[in-house]
C-alpha cells in the first residue's frame, strides 16, 4: 500500500521521559508520519497550537501539566484523536484519562506494533472512512457523518472521535438490543475484548451530552447483562 494522505499525518508525541519519545519518533518517522515531540504538557499544548497535529499521543504523569489537563485543554478546542500511555495497573486513572477526552490508551511497556496499529486506526477513524451518505435523521437525532456532529432536538452537541463512532452505531442499530461486545468491536476492533470499562465511560460521557437527564436516560438505554438500546424517539 504505497504512501496515501494518511501517511503523511501530523503525531505529536508527548511525554517526559526522552528514551521513549525517542523511540516513538523514529518508528512513527519511518513509517511516513512527521513527528513533533514534547516533554510535558504545557509545551505540548503550545505545539499542538500553532503545528494542529491530526493525532496526540501522551504519557499521563509528567511535570507541569498532566495528561489528563492537557487532554481537556484539547478537547475544549478540538475533536483529534488523542491515545493515553499508561502503566499497567493504573485503571482508574485509565478510566480519568478517558472522561477527560482521551479516545484509547495503551499500557507501558507497549510493542510498537501494537501502538502502530492503535495509530493507523484512530487516524482512519478521524479520516472518516467513506460513507454512504453525508447525514441521516433517526427519531430526534440527526447525524452528520461528514461533518461528524450530531445534533439532538436540533441542538448540535460536541461529541468526542470515539463518542461520535460509538452514538452512529446505535443510529444505525436503532431499537435493537446491542451487546456489550458488538459495541466494543464495532468501535474498538478485535483488540476490544480486555477493555469493557471503555464502554461504560463512554455511555456516561453520551448519555450526560445528550440525555435531558442523564441519571434517568430516555434514548439510551441499559439492558441489564445483555447490552445497551437506543430509543430514537425517548
Amino acid at each position: 500500500m504505497g504512501m496515501t494522505t494518511i501517511d503523511k499525518s501530523r503525531v505529536l508525541v508527548v511525554d517526559d521521559e526522552p528514551q521513549i519519545t525517542r523511540v516513538l519518533r523514529t518508528v512513527l518517522t519511518s513509517q511516513g508520519y512527521q513527528v513533533r515531540t514534547a516533554g510535558e504538557g504545557e509545551a505540548a499544548l503550545s505545539t499542538f497550537t500553532e503545528w494542529h497535529p491530526e493525532l496526540v499521543i501522551t504519557d499521563l504523569f509528567m511535570p507541569r501539566m498532566d495528561g489528563l489537563e492537557l487532554c481537556k485543554r484539547i478537547r475544549a478546542v478540538s475533536t483529534v484523536p488523542i491515545i493515553v500511555l499508561s502503566v499497567k495497573g493504573e485503571e482508574r486513572t485509565k478510566v480519568e484519562a478517558l472522561d477527560s477526552g482521551a479516545d484509547d490508551y495503551v499500557t507501558k511497556p507497549f510493542g510498537i506494533e501494537e501502538v502502530m496499529a492503535r495509530v493507523r486506526a484512530a487516524l482512519r477513524r478521524a479520516a472518516g472512512g467513506a460513507t454512504d451518505v453525508p447525514a441521516f435523521d433517526v427519531g430526534a437525532f440527526r447525524v452528520d457523518l461528514e461533518g461528524r456532529r450530531v445534533h439532538v432536538n436540533g441542538n448540535e452537541v460536541r461529541l468526542t472521535p470515539k463518542e461520535f463512532d460509538l452514538f452512529v452505531y446505535f443510529a444505525r442499530h436503532p431499537n435493537k438490543v446491542i451487546t456489550h461486545r458488538t459495541l466494543l468491536e464495532a468501535v474498538w476492533g478485535e483488540a476490544s475484548q480486555e477493555q469493557p470499562e471503555y464502554l461504560r465511560v463512554f455511555m456516561g460521557q453520551l448519555r450526560k451530552k445528550l440525555e435531558p437527564d442523564p441519571s434517568s436516560p430516555r434514548y439510551l438505554v441499559t439492558e441489564p447483562w445483555v447490552g445497551y438500546r437506543l430509543n430514537p424517539n425517548g
